[in-house]
């Protein structure tokens, strides 16, 4: 087995590594003055099962194509497998036509990893789960539930948690984390999106009064959506409210907008590679999921279940 990292978030590849016992193979990834990408693997590679670790995550058009031409290099090297495993899968919110003449990205972005040559890809929180059936490929979607959970009831008493979806999509996401909380209660944000990046609350659905409120969900971009959740609870009796969010954008002015906002902390995993932002709030928090990767890596190798990871 090979481990091989790109350059959009070193330090989980090293995470990862270390948990393996795996160095991480060496390639020179550079670009030309032009940008235009140039891989190059320098261990040989032929017959082995490697593993790509590379978010497309800002910016996301250098990372997903550094992730094609890494495939390429792979396959024309003669690698038996290749997996790509993808922390975050950039292009997931375009998983649908919203409107007319509009295209699904996350179907083109499947076809393009698949047409590079991956046999198979490993991913985590996918924004729809669907997006799993637009590979032609075997998709393994791991889920930030489980980290989530320890993490909540190490640090908070959870006789008083009520679990808060920011939205009726993510229904089954937080009464999936509400389950792992001995069955804590449900609120459910009935919010309006009038453009991408701007929502404004309409109603909250269930009761949030002095009650200790943890919204969970699968995207922070612009945390425009958490803010207005988090003061609509405040306003309603919350006792406080803290956020589980899987993948950080945190896009513009949202590491601000967090900082000034009602929540008490704002907890996000390191699938995507750390902010110099967020250096400067007290309020932004990192859980790593190496462990849970790396753990999902060795069973791949070993052919052995993956799905007992969601235990």
């Amino acid at each position: 087995m090979k481990l091989l990292a790109g350059n959009s978030n070193l330090p989980l590849a090293n995470a990862i590594s270390q948990y393996l016992e795996i160095p991480i193979t060496e390639a020179n990834v550079r670009r030309f003055a032009d940008e235009e990408i140039f891989v190059e693997i320098l261990e040989n590679v032929r017959g082995e099962d490697v593993f790509v670790v590379q978010s497309t995550s800002y910016p996301a058009n250098d990372n997903l194509m550094e992730l094609l031409i890494i495939v390429d290099a792979l396959k024309r090297a003669s690698a038996k497998r290749i997996t790509a495993v993808l922390p975050y899968f950039g292009y997931a919110r375009q998983d649908r036509k919203p409107g007319p003449r509009t295209p699904i990205s996350a179907k083109l972005v499947a076809n393009l990893i698949t047409t590079a040559g991956a046999n198979r890809v490993l991913t985590m929180d996918l924004h729809a789960g669907q997006i799993q059936g637009f590979f032609d490929i075997p998709t393994d979607n791991l889920y930030a539930a489980p980290v989530m959970a320890s993490d909540i009831a190490a640090r908070f008493s959870t006789g008083n948690v009520t679990v808060v979806s920011p939205d009726v999509g993510g229904v089954v996401r937080a009464r999936s984390l509400a389950k792992r909380l001995d069955n804590a209660p449900l609120a459910i944000i009935d919010k309006r999106r009038e453009k991408p990046g701007e929502s404004e609350v309409m109603n909250i659905i269930g009761n949030v009064e002095q009650r200790f409120c943890i919204i969970v969900d699968d995207i922070v971009d612009s945390a425009g959506t958490l803010c207005n959740a988090a003061a609509a609870m405040k306003e309603a009796g919350a006792e406080n409210v803290v956020a589980y969010c899987t993948h950080g954008v945190l896009s513009g002015g949202a590491v601000a907008r967090v900082d000034a906002s009602a929540m008490k902390e704002l907890v996000i995993t390191d699938s995507i590679g750390n902010h110099e932002a967020i250096a400067e709030t007290e309020k932004i928090r990192h859980l790593t999921i190496a462990p849970l990767f790396a753990e999902a890596i060795r069973r791949i190798a070993d052919e052995s279940s993956v799905s007992s990871l969601f235990d």
